[in-house]
């Protein structure tokens, strides 16, 4: 018999009880033995669960139990989890995640003290939710070189966008109905801020880097608090979808990781991912485009992910089960300035197009299709010949500004 701790019992860890109870035969059989709950570490009481009686405040009970060799942390944050999965790993015990920001923040530690302490460190449900991406990417893909990552891997954001793009709806009516819904937190900033695609493609970048630790705070992030429903009409002129996109990249000019909202035409895979569900697309040197699509958030779908890492775990107690070492290597990422992009500008409708040609010296120009009432727009380094750099210098001509969005 395997036992295991679940710490924090919250939505992610209710379903991993929820998930080991209902296919434990099944995980059993998979296993060779069965696997149980033996303790879940809350402050609170859950009187009305059927787990109640698992529940313990007590951190002793489950660190001081040589029986439970995986510990689940659910909890979310980097404070308390980041203290007791330290506990844990200095323990010997397998710690198994979803929680993007310890990964993000820690991982380079952690890692490093689960091989000391001959356990594991997996996190798999941290980036793609339900969607398998860390252990493809580690197992799966090893044979290449990982030349793009591109994924939508924010569920609440490809909500909000959905809604703007199908409804009409303006970004904060869109906010509010994702609220209600539950897909946005009363405090959306992680969200809509891009912080949560910052951390996620920072674990994705540090693994396509073979473990040269990506710092997520250091990556160019936007959000998509500025995108507007006049943007969306844009975006449906040029038969594409307005996409909060988190890519990394790695070419003859060195790799580069960034978050920001993009036009990604319709014909596009990443376009199919609207609503909650996310997608992620990689591509290899050898294996060329592959795609990773399905629910990147919720109850279920993340416990799925946490639970397949605990049997892995399970299956491989004194060995790496699926992460390389991870290490600090100083800047890995070359400055984001040097990266080509292509971007929808859209200016007053008195800025004349020499004024633009002006700003934009040698950088391949042509007016957009459509134009808004009031105002010009045109598509910029459409021939990738223009930097982030030169695209900040252009932009420093004009005083008024109505919207630029990066074209995928």
């Amino acid at each position: 018999m395997k036992s295991i701790a679940i710490l924090g019992f919250g939505v992610v860890g209710c379903g991993v009880a929820e998930v080991i109870a209902m296919n434990h035969e099944r995980i059993a059989k998979r296993l060779g033995e069965e696997l149980v709950v033996k303790k879940i570490l809350d402050i609170r009481e859950f009187p009305d669960s059927p787990f109640a009686s698992l529940v313990t405040n007590k951190k002793e009970d489950v660190f001081d139990d040589p029986e439970i060799s995986i510990v689940v942390e659910t909890i979310g944050g980097a404070r308390i989890a980041y203290e007791y999965t330290k506990m844990a790993l200095s323990a010997g015990k397998t710690v198994v995640t979803s929680n993007k920001e310890l990964v993000s923040t820690h991982g380079v530690e952690l890692v490093k003290l689960a091989r000391e302490n001959n356990c594991n460190y997996l996190f798999e449900a941290s980036v793609g939710g339900g969607i398998p991406i860390i252990r493809p990417l580690h197992r799966c893909l090893a044979a290449n070189k990982v030349e793009r990552i591109a994924g939508i891997v924010n569920g609440t954001t490809n909500y909000i966008l959905t809604q703007m793009a199908e409804n009409g709806s303006d970004f904060d009516s869109a906010l509010k109905e994702a609220q209600a819904k539950g897909y946005a937190e009363q405090n959306p900033s992680a969200d809509i801020d891009g912080i949560d695609a910052q951390r996620k493609i920072a674990i994705l970048s540090t693994i396509a880097l073979d473990g040269a630790y990506v710092d997520p705070t250091k990556l160019f992030t936007v959000g998509i608090t500025a995108i507007t429903t006049k943007d969306m009409e844009y975006a449906r002129e040029m038969n594409a979808s307005i996409k909060l996109l988190a890519v990394f990249e790695n070419d003859d000019e060195g790799a580069f990781a960034y978050v920001a909202p993009h036009l990604v035409s319709k014909e596009h895979p990443l376009a199919c991912a609207n609503d909650v569900f996310n997608a992620i697309m990689v591509t290899g040197n050898a294996v060329g485009d592959a795609m990773f699509y399905g629910q990147g958030a919720g109850k279920m779908a993340t416990a799925s992910a946490v639970v397949g890492d605990v049997m892995d775990a399970a299956e491989h107690e004194t060995r790496d089960a699926h992460v390389a070492e991870w290490f600090e290597a100083g800047d890995v990422l070359a400055p984001i300035e040097k990266h080509h992009i292509s971007v929808l500008l859209r200016l007053p409708a008195d800025v004349s197009e020499d004024t633009v040609s002006e700003a934009f010296p040698e950088i391949s120009m042509q007016p957009c299709v459509y134009e808004a009432e009031g105002e010009k727009a045109f598509i910029l380094g459409k021939e990738g010949d223009m930097t982030e750099a030169q695209l900040a210098v252009g932009l420093e001509s004009f005083e008024n500004i109505i919207s630029v969005i990066r074209i995928f």
